[in-house]
């Protein structure tokens, strides 16, 4: 299966090749992005006011235990030294549950078909970062997962962007999902990408972080090409992610087989969302971002409560 999803069509526009040139080439847009993002934000924004949260403030410190795979200098060596554990001290507002950015920045992410405006590397951007400063005005931290902490900035999209681009120049394949990070139960996901992975795969990542106690909400972008594969006759495609090509004498004749695989592929992805108790979501690049900003504000609006509200039914899928 993973292997037929990454097959595109030669023609989709080339990837940039070396890690410098696909930075410089997410910074040229990086601008425009975060433009889109706000203005994405600013519709769906109407009528979201910020809470203010009760408590001592960001002065106030709580302790927990140090988990492995956190830097050592975040022990607090004197509140361990009465106990046989180790112990990070944290403020008020670094204990409370934020929310997590995570973007598929691979290699299938960059591919965008004639059918689509933009490829699902920017699309997923505009989403993230939108929902981003939607969850700042109600009154959330945010963080780019394993890269930035917490933040509760009016500034959060030019925040968030820079930390993308820093991250856009480290070779770092990590197999088209998260890499094992550390987490806090109380840690909330927004997981964005195609998510064209083995489902075995997919399944043990996401039940890893489900006995972490996690949740959050996975957002699958894919171009139309990939879900429809609107082709006839003798089409060449080839890999985005490996050398490989794919020759087909009519491809009329494969269509509806892969049609049945992808989509039997999209709904097994969903069902392990669900089990895991993540939601999920599934946007593809010709239909306005506003529409899965509006279902993903809605999937985690029992946890932001002055997050807009879809009327019952709208949305159908498990609420994290």
């Amino acid at each position: 299966m993973a292997d037929l999803a990454r097959a595109l069509p030669r023609f989709g526009r080339n990837l940039p090749s070396g890690l410098q040139r696909e930075a410089a080439e997410l910074s040229s847009v990086l601008e425009h992005l975060t433009v889109e993002a706000r203005q994405v934000s600013a519709q769906l924004a109407m009528g979201i006011h910020g809470r203010r949260r009760p408590g001592p403030g960001e002065e106030f410190w709580e302790f927990r235990a140090f988990m492995p795979g956190e830097a050592a200098h975040r022990i607090d060596w004197r509140r361990s030294a009465r106990d046989d554990r180790l112990y990070v001290r944290e403020r008020e507002w670094e204990s409370a549950s934020s929310y997590a950015l995570w973007f598929d920045l691979s290699p299938s992410m960059h591919f965008v078909s004639a059918l689509a405006q933009k490829p699902k590397r920017d699309r997923a951007i505009v989403l993230g970062l939108a929902m981003a400063d939607m969850l700042v005005h109600a009154g959330e931290r945010v963080a780019l997962l394993g890269r930035t902490n917490p933040m509760a900035s009016r500034q959060i999209i030019p925040r968030l962007a820079e930390a993308l681009l820093r991250l856009q120049n480290q070779d770092e394949d990590t197999g088209g999902f998260p890499p094992d990070l550390p987490l806090r139960r109380q840690d909330r996901l927004i997981l964005i990408g195609d998510f064209i992975l083995p489902v075995a795969d997919f399944a043990a990542k996401l039940q890893a972080l489900a006995h972490k106690g996690v949740r959050g909400t996975i957002v699958m972008v894919r171009d139309p090409v990939e879900e429809e594969f609107p082709f006839a006759g003798e089409v060449e495609f080839e890999g985005l992610e490996t050398p490989d090509l794919w020759r087909v004498g009519e491809a009329g004749e494969v269509a509806q087989r892969y049609r049945e695989r992808i989509l039997a592929h999209r709904n097994e992805i969903r069902r392990i969302a669900t089990r895991h108790g993540f939601g999920f979501l599934h946007h593809v690049t010709d239909r306005p971002p506003a529409e899965v900003l509006l279902m993903l504000a809605a999937l985690i609006g029992g946890h932001v409560p002055s997050l807009p509200r879809l009327a019952d039914g709208d949305v159908e899928e498990a609420r994290p």
